[in-house]
């Protein structure tokens, strides 16, 4: 996965090529999201001014909504699926095999910027489950050898 870097004027345009949308707001921060991995803190003041808001409105959005981002990103994303169909099918025990392996949390990122290891409430797998997503690519009927080979191809 490759992201832009930071860059207040490419943010700028973002905004502006999608203020005019109705309901913009997540539009706004998805597309920020997808340029720069991450939704910067100093990209809440620009969303604010843009589109006549507070920037407690648009941090309260960023903070509430498990998808965005506050920090950039490792190289792969490894989202783990968290909802009951994946938890009853042994995601619970796959959670924690991939928060040991990698040696960090769910919403962190691996020592050697790597891997950041997300949860997802529901991949739509649930027929398959658990499931996981390495960056946009879902797999599912996981288990704990399939997952480790997920983990040593993002850590490559």
């Amino acid at each position: 996965m490759r992201h832009e870097a930071w860059e207040p004027t490419r943010a700028g345009e973002i905004i502006a090529a999608l203020a005019h949308k109705e309901g913009p707001m997540l539009v706004i921060l998805h597309a920020l999201q997808e340029a720069f991995g991450y939704v910067p803190e100093a990209a809440v003041p620009m969303v604010a001014q843009a589109l006549n808001l507070s920037r407690a409105e648009v941090h309260g959005v960023v903070s509430f909504y498990p998808d965005f981002r506050r920090e950039p990103p490792g190289r792969h994303v490894l989202k783990l699926c968290r909802a009951e169909a994946c938890q009853a099918a042994g995601g619970d025990a796959l959670a924690v095999h991939a928060e040991t392996r990698l040696g960090v949390a769910f919403g962190q990122t691996s020592a050697d910027g790597s891997v950041t290891l997300e949860p997802a409430y529901c991949l739509g797998l649930c027929a398959t489950a658990p499931a996981a997503m390495l960056n946009d690519r879902v797999v599912g009927r996981l288990d704990t050898k399939r997952l480790d080979r997920l983990m040593a191809e993002a850590q490559q």
